[in-house]
Order: structure tokens, then sequence, then C-alpha cells
């Protein structure tokens, strides 16, 4: 069965370094634990009180996955970082301290269930600033804000924005500013405190390094830079924080020498791919592998082959083909046979994925 290799040390030293590294910049922060994909077991194994200690909150845009961690331990503080779905809305209050929210009906109902469960449920307004995702419009703001301010069992405890996840919009200090700037003028107008200011996330990294991250920016929701050590900005390492963090393992179950070209009428597959090869590869041969995972545990397009001279061919929903060339090593011998395991590296949607496929074996490296 093909397994995904978990490196629990290097994750945690992550976590260490981010927390030391935003301590020293005055900045809270939240653990995104999206990556997990509810995985009981890796939950244990990271938030350790070592660990949560220096931290802020943990954040997560699944329900089930905040259950898990309110068993795991009562006292974190846990984010719900979507805007919540209204029929759900019990659940969000009683596993969520705090939720991102852009809809005044929403928030109302979420009073309604706040004071049924006897708690303040408190809130980060999400602001639109240009990626077009969650988050109210800047002109409608101020009066959003006084409305939602007046309810009782709701606690207005921040401004939050969400930059670069769905068309990449950069985080840039004039994007930043803006959203300092409503803050400022919050405060002012309604004699109030605004405690977190949350428009970071491991996109917004580097911009610290670069001092350009306005002064009451004091709040990053980080889930990539913590498990893979990398900011979506660049894609490049962030400090020296460990980026080796996951591996996959795929066990080849059938080798052979094949075509490289399909014989017979080419259509659209069952799973709608068709067969992409060049004319002049009809009549030639190369050795082929089946791996032991398919479309139903992870798509290959988030997966890094360790050895470069393999290609993915194609994949199905349960087997994935690659081309391994001659076979031939460079002293000539076979460079692999059935029973051995390809290694690649996933990225963070690949890692969800696989997390949450029950076909996949786990394996925690401490």
């Amino acid at each position: 069965m093909a397994e995904l290799q978990i490196n629990i040390s290097e994750i945690r030293n992550n976590i260490k370094k981010l927390s030391t590294y935003l301590k020293a910049n005055n900045i809270q922060w939240s653990l995104i634990t999206k990556v997990f994909s509810g995985d009981r077991e890796f939950m244990e194994q990271i938030l350790t009180p070592d660990i949560v200690k220096d931290i802020h909150s943990v954040g997560d845009s699944r329900l089930s996955s905040l259950k898990k961690l309110k068993e795991l331990n009562p006292e974190l503080i846990t984010i719900y970082i979507k805007p919540p779905a209204q029929a759900y809305l019990e659940d969000i209050v009683r596993y969520a301290d705090i939720s991102l929210n852009s809809s005044y009906k929403t928030i109302v109902k979420l009073d309604k269930e706040a004071k049924k469960q006897n708690k303040i449920h408190k809130i980060i307004i999400m602001v639109e600033l240009g990626e077009l995702r969650e988050g109210v419009n800047r002109e409608d703001l101020f009066d959003f804000y006084k409305t939602v301010f007046e309810l009782s069992n709701i606690e207005v405890v921040g401004l939050g924005s969400n930059l670069g996840c769905m068309y990449g919009v950069e985080p840039t200090y004039d994007k930043l500013l803006q959203l300092n700037l409503y803050k400022e003028l919050i405060e002012a107008k309604h004699g109030t405190k605004l405690e977190l200011i949350s428009g970071g996330s491991s996109i917004t990294l580097p911009l610290i390094a670069n001092n350009i991250v306005p002064k009451d920016i004091n709040h990053f929701r980080i889930g990539e830079a913590a498990f893979f050590g990398v900011s979506p900005l660049d894609n490049a390492q962030f400090l020296d924080l460990y980026t080796d963090t996951f591996n996959f393992y795929a066990q080849i179950i059938e080798l052979e020498e094949k075509g490289i070209v399909p014989d017979g009428v080419i259509n659209d597959a069952s799973i709608g791919h068709s067969a992409d090869y060049n004319d002049s590869d009809i009549g030639k041969t190369t050795y082929k592998a089946i791996l032991d995972f398919g479309l139903l545990d992870v798509d290959q397009e988030g997966l890094t082959l360790d050895d470069e001279t393999i290609k993915f061919v194609g994949i199905t929903s349960d087997m994935t083909v690659v081309d391994i060339g001659d076979n031939i090593d460079e002293k000539g011998k076979k460079k692999y046979k059935i029973g051995d395991k390809i290694c690649m590296d996933p990225n963070y949607i690949s890692v969800a994925r696989l997390l949450n496929s029950k076909f996949i074996e786990k394996e925690f490296l401490k």
C-alpha cells in the first residue's frame, strides 16, 4: 500500500522557529491545521503543550476538525477560518472560540445561538481587499461594523483580510495599510479597541523580513510555512525552516516494456483524459511501471518525483502509470523491479488529500 511519511520533528521545529520569529516582530499567530484533514494522531503528535503555549490559537475550516481539537485540548483557542454556513451555527459556537465573518445575517444568527449557549462568540470581520473571495466591501465596512457592534453576544475582536488564495493578489504594503487605516478609523469612531488585525498568512511572511508590514498588522494565520517551510509568495524556503517534511512512497505493482503510443481507436478515457503522444513515438517502446495509488487518493499534478528521469504517463481512479525509460542505471544494471517504492514530494493540497484517503498508510517519523 502507498504510504505518506510525516517528519514530526521537523514540523515541530518549524512551528517553534515561527513562534520565536513572529514574537520578535510583535505578531501573534494561529496555526492553520487544514492539512491535518482531521487526522487525530497527527494532531496529537504536533499540538503538545510546548508547541501550543507559544501560539495564539489553532484554526481550521472543518467543524469536525475543530471538534477533535477541542476534545484533544479544551483549553485551545480555536478559530473557524471561513464564513460559517448558517446550517451549522450551533456547532460553530460550540467548537469555535472565534470565527471569520462577512455576512451580517449570519452574524445575527450567531448572536442568537450564542445567547442560547450562554456564550460570547468572538468574530473577526473580513474585509475585501481585492482577492474577491470572502470579505465585506470596503465602502460598506463602517455601517457593517456599527450594526454588528451593537449585538449583545457577539464580540468583534478584529479585522482580517485574505490575499493570494484564489486569484493570487499579492499582499503589499499598500493593501495591508488599508486594513491598518480601517482599524484606526473604527477605533476612533467607536472608542473601542480591536485586538487582532489579521492581515497575514504564509504568503505575507517575506514582507516582515523586508520591514514593510504596517505596525498594527499583529496577527497571522499560517499553515503552509509551518508544515512545508515555504512561503507561497515565491515558493522559496522561509528563514531556515525545514522543507522536506512529507514524503510519499508508492509501490511498483507492474513493470513491463510497453509501447509509448496506445494501440487502437483513441477517445476520451473513463476519467476524461485522452492520450498525448508524438507521431515519432509510434512503434517505440519504453518501460512503464504501475504504482498503487490513483485519483481517489491524490492528483499526480501535486506530486514531484524525486527521480527526475521518471515521468508521469497517466492516472486512473486507483492506479498511476509512470515511464522509467530503459530501466537501466549508470552501472548497466536494472534500476527498478516490482515491489520497489518510488518516492515523491507532495505539495500542500496533495498532503491534505492523502491524509484524507483511507487507502494510504501514514507513518510518523520522530
